[in-house]
C-alpha cells in the first residue's frame, strides 16, 4: 500500500513544483480552466518523458533547457552572422 501511496505523493509534489498552479492570475472561471490545464498539461508530459527515458523530471526539465539554450545560441549566431 505504501509503494502506491508514495506514487500519489510524488505525483502532487510534481503538480506542485513544476504546474505554477498558484500563481494563478486568473479570475474567471474560463481563464482559471485554461490555466489549469495549461498547467497540469506540461507536468503530465514532463512524467510522461521521465518514465519513456528513465530519469527523474529534473533530469529531464535540464535536458530540454540545454537543448532550447542551444538553439538560441545558435539562432542567435546566425542573425549577427547575417
Amino acid at each position: 500500500i505504501y509503494k502506491k501511496r508514495w506514487k500519489v505523493e510524488v505525483f502532487h509534489k510534481t503538480l506542485k513544483s513544476n504546474a505554477s498552479m498558484a500563481k494563478s492570475p486568473a479570475h474567471t472561471v474560463k481563464t482559471q480552466s485554461n490555466h489549469v490545464f495549461l498547467s497540469i498539461y506540461p507536468a503530465f508530459r514532463l512524467e510522461t518523458l521521465s518514465l519513456k527515458l528513465k530519469v527523474n523530471h529534473f533530469q529531464v526539465r535540464a535536458k530540454i533547457y540545454m537543448t532550447a539554450l542551444r538553439a538560441s545560441f545558435e539562432q542567435l549566431r546566425l542573425f549577427v552572422t547575417a
